[in-house]
């Protein structure tokens, strides 16, 4: 399980946009508005494409 923060999520609609573009790409996470994360739960591939699908949503991905 990796946990990248998204500093820039604001609100339940940033958190439908991720979760529908990480839903299109078949992978497994959960996000957290509160703690303005996502959790992905697989391999360091699925890391970076979920880095890439939050960039292309005009996030600002970071892994601690």
């Amino acid at each position: 399980m990796t946990k990248i923060a998204v500093p820039d999520m604001m609100c339940e609609n940033c958190v439908k946009r991720i979760t529908n573009a990480l839903t299109e790409a078949d992978l497994k996470f959960s996000v957290s508005l509160e703690e303005k994360t996502v959790t992905i739960d697989g391999c360091e591939n699925c890391v970076k494409t979920a880095v890439s699908e939050l960039e292309d949503l005009g996030f600002t991905p970071e892994i601690p």
